[in-house]
């Protein structure tokens, strides 16, 4: 029972933003946590809380700027919820497998997970599973050219989770539907649509990925018409505030990379550059991941 209410805790923490926090409970239920001897509870409970524990603290280690050891759970929650043949289980953490490696913009390991995760959702009849799966595709295939079939993957996923009456992630997900849109010159309707997921966030308190909304905002605003800078400025530093604040050392990464750029292109390069250095060499592992060599291209260039 104590592994499930850390489970339980730990996300709910997690959505609101308190992520060291819920890392904290998520590596707790981890270390109760008996493969064989809570296999029965799964029928209490209905899924396996400890393989959950799992992959919730692979999201929190990402987030908390530790990328590695975030893969490293990740890969363990997969494999443990294979052997456990549990298809709700599972199908929970392919999806949630799928959003941990669209957050490291691994984009081929996003589809691999979430096309899994279809699969199995498809074959129980899981509609929460299908949404997050087809959601987790439909970006997949944007990012790799095949926008418009990606998009209507998108919008079906979202349909879905409207229908069933799940509210859960709704933020993330359209933001992932409004950098499709800015993939193909659609700036305008990606803006709308992250006005809604802001509106959300705000609305339910559901702010872990409230750095991400606003950094996408000011991108989507510079997308837009070079002349919104100042207002993508300040979206950018409402974006690493918020990171701060929530201990996200992913998120704030990214932002600081956003901001620099955007130094970069009005001429302030030292500037730019005392933003984004420290928070780069913070960073003790993950220096393959797309963010982490953004920013050093980025700082090189910088410097």
């Amino acid at each position: 029972m104590l592994v499930a209410a850390h489970r339980a805790l730990g996300a709910i923490l997690y959505c609101l933003g308190a992520v060291a926090e819920a890392h904290t409970h998520f590596a707790q239920g981890i270390a109760l946590y008996d493969p064989q001897q809570h296999r029965a509870s799964v029928f209490l409970h209905g899924q396996d809380s400890g393989v959950l524990c799992c992959i919730f603290a692979a999201w929190a280690l990402w987030y908390l700027g530790y990328p590695e050891q975030g893969l490293a759970r990740s890969q363990e929650a997969v494999t443990l919820a294979q052997q456990h043949a549990h298809p709700y289980s599972l199908s929970f953490v392919l999806s949630m497998a799928a959003i941990f490696h669209q957050c490291r913009r691994e984009v081929r390991l996003t589809q691999e997970r979430a096309e899994a995760a279809l699969s199995v959702a498809t074959e129980q009849g899981f509609p929460l599973w299908i949404a997050d799966g087809a959601i987790l595709r439909g970006w997949a295939l944007a990012q790799q050219g095949q926008t418009k079939e990606g998009i209507e993957q998108l919008h079906q996923g979202l349909t879905i989770h409207h229908a069933i009456g799940a509210g859960i992630f709704r933020p993330y997900f359209l933001a992932l539907l409004a950098e499709a849109h800015s993939i193909i010159g659609e700036p305008e309707a990606g803006l709308t649509v992250l006005t809604e997921a802001l509106t959300l966030a705000d609305t339910t308190g559901e702010r872990w990925y409230a750095p991400e909304l606003y950094r996408l905002k000011g991108e989507l605003l510079l997308k837009q018409n070079s002349a919104n800078q100042a207002e993508a400025e300040t979206c950018f530093q409402q974006a690493i505030t918020i990171a701060q604040n929530q201990q996200a050392k992913s998120f704030e990464l990214r932002a600081a990379t956003s901001l620099a750029r955007l130094w970069r292109q009005q001429g302030k390069h030292q500037e730019a550059y005392a933003l984004l250095e420290p928070v780069y060499r913070w960073f003790t592992e993950g220096f393959d991941t797309a963010d982490l060599k953004d920013a050093k291209t980025l700082l090189d260039a910088l410097a």
